[in-house]
């Protein structure tokens, strides 16, 4: 499958949830023990310490986040790729207006997963 990210973007920005809210997302594949989530989040936006039970992948795409964890912090801006193994706990910050690739292994939901429905899948 392929995604026209920046118009993805743009139609979430575009709704009243992003208006709203404090960020917005949509899922743009869901399969068997892997998600893409496509997040978008307001500056200042805080996702409190959480963990996901698979791996998971972060790319930012716009904007700069804080991504902390018991052993670091880093602050990421477009372009960014972060890894994280199953189970540490992490929490997020938008130290300005981001969206970021979130990539999940394995089944279990995800904070950022608090989005309007899913686009492909």
């Amino acid at each position: 499958m392929a995604f026209d990210i920046p118009a993805i973007l743009a139609e979430l920005r575009g709704e009243p949830t992003w208006q709203t809210a404090d960020r917005n997302a949509i899922t743009l594949l869901k399969t068997r023990g892997m998600r893409v989530v496509l997040v978008a989040m307001h500056a200042g936006t805080i996702v409190r310490t959480h963990h996901a039970e698979g791996p998971i992948a972060l790319q930012t795409l716009e904007g700069r986040l804080r991504f902390r964890t018991d052993a670091q912090e880093e602050t990421l801006g477009p372009g960014a790729l972060l890894t994280l193994h199953a189970g540490i706990p992490h929490a997020l910050e938008a130290v300005e207006d981001c969206a970021y690739l979130l990539t999940i292994a394995g089944e279990g939901a995800h904070p950022a997963e608090a989005h309007r429905g899913d686009h492909h899948g």
